[in-house]
């Protein structure tokens, strides 16, 4: 997954780090929306949010993992 900030920086993220993304058909992961206020992301249809502050710190899906990715 890349993510472009406002800066222009950009992040590659591996899928890996959120299983549930990993395994989402891909009409589902391209129906996402920037939420609070550009501090986040959201996929409805899985039910899962991402926030950049988390992917900038190296977290993976930290609900189902209680590691972090660095």
């Amino acid at each position: 997954m890349w993510v472009e900030l406002t800066d222009g920086r950009q992040l590659g993220v591996p899928l890996a780090y959120f299983p549930q993304l990993l395994e989402a058909p891909e009409p589902k992961l391209e129906n996402y929306v920037i939420s609070g206020g550009g501090t986040g992301i959201h996929w409805d249809e899985l039910d899962e949010d991402i926030s950049i502050e988390g992917l900038l710190l190296g977290f993976g899906d930290r609900q189902n993992n209680k590691q972090t990715a660095a």
